[in-house]
């Protein structure tokens, strides 16, 4: 897979430079250009962005109102497109959002009406998410009269920005403190979008619940408690994908909320199939499972692999893995393959490891395997 950071790359310097020119007299493009372009290689993705964004600010005129003007003449006069459309002679977009909102909120910041008019136009042709943020962090207030009236906007960009500009702890985005600490001024907007036509939006809707359930989790089960109340399979979809980190962590009330009672089960295992893996390789284990219950119970059976850290001590991770129906007195057996292999967010190390299992919330079983690693 291409690297991220390629998306700011010389080709979209060069257009940039191109539609400058069409727009500002007396710009100097091959000055522009040569400056970004002798540093963009060795940059990472929101370096260069942040490259960007800081040469083209120096070369704007100096009202705010004459800024904004060329970024607006500038941009793509398609609307409504997704994030990896490139930018072309016609004008700038996608991926071209990035440093051109920097430089909304480096220049704009003492002037929330005429930027977020710029960030309006701007998300449509891909996304204004992070550049929000500073406005919000400045003054919540203000910020959240200004989109609110968005969520009833045409553009599905412009209502998922509402729920994905204002979510509390955005991936790659600067947190917002005092909607982690009270995130009530933004559930009216969550209610306003938790039906709307697009799965876009619906899905930012439940990613920003989720970021709530981090601080929140009553709140949260509270709010899926009642969304669930004669909600459609979209509705549904959204609420679980919303609830997908308190489900893992058996949060109770959540479970509640999806009418998962406590099993009344025995459990036999996990067993493991691969008492010694290496890595490169999978665990293999097996589980068999007896309901003792009188009627019938729905599991949502997760897994928990144990894994070795620097230190020696063995640290949690909860994966999904499936949902059965059980009923009384049936017995239900399954088997799964964990694969370790090299991922980015993981450091493996050899030794003792384990298998658990997590269903409906309650932790049953504690098998241990040794990872081997090369050339151990």
């Amino acid at each position: 897979m291409e690297p991220f950071k390629n998306k700011i790359s010389p080709d979209l310097v060069k257009c940039l430079g191109l539609h400058i020119e069409r727009h500002l007299q007396g710009f100097d493009r091959a000055s522009y250009e040569a400056a970004i372009l002798a540093e963009l290689d060795k940059l990472e993705l929101k370096q260069r962005a942040r490259l960007i964004a800081d040469e083209t600010g120096k070369i704007l005129p100096d009202t705010l109102d004459a800024k904004f003007h060329v970024l607006r003449s500038i941009l793509h006069p398609l609307e409504n497109e997704g994030v990896d459309r490139a930018s072309n002679c016609e004008g700038i977009r996608g991926w071209g959002m990035m440093p051109l909102g920097m430089v909304v909120t480096d220049h704009g910041l003492d002037d929330f009406e005429k930027s977020f008019a710029l960030l309006k136009d701007m998300t449509k042709r891909a996304t204004a998410e992070f550049e929000v943020r500073p406005f919000l962090d400045k003054d919540q207030e203000r910020a959240l009269t200004i989109m609110t009236p968005w969520v009833k906007d045409d553009s599905v960009h412009v209502r998922r920005l509402v729920s994905e500009g204002t979510r509390p702890r955005l991936p790659w985005g600067m947190r917002l403190n005092k909607l982690v600490e009270d995130p009530s001024p933004t559930l009216p907007l969550l209610e306003a979008l938790k039906d709307d036509p697009e799965e876009y939006v619906r899905r930012s809707v439940a990613n920003h619940l989720n970021d709530i359930a981090k601080d929140h989790p009553d709140l949260v089960a509270d709010i899926a408690t009642r969304w669930l109340q004669g909600a459609d399979r979209n509705r549904q979809k959204l609420v679980r994908h919303a609830c997908r980190s308190l489900i893992k962590q058996g949060h109770a009330a959540t479970l509640t909320a999806f009418g998962l009672k406590p099993p009344e089960i025995t459990v036999s295992g996990p067993n493991i199939k691969t008492p010694r893996v290496t890595y490169g390789g999978a665990v293999s284990f097996g589980i068999e499972l007896r309901s003792s219950g009188r009627t019938a119970q729905d599991l949502v059976i997760d897994y928990l692999v144990h894994f070795m850290k620097a230190n020696g001590t063995l640290a949690p991770k909860v994966f999904k893995w499936t949902k059965v129906k059980l009923e009384p007195g049936e017995t239900v057996s399954l088997s799964r393959d964990h694969a370790i292999r090299p991922i980015t967010t993981r450091v493996y190390y050899g030794g003792t490891q384990a298998i658990g299992l997590r269903i409906n919330g309650k932790d049953f079983g504690f098998s241990q395997f040794e990872l081997v690693m090369d050339g151990t």
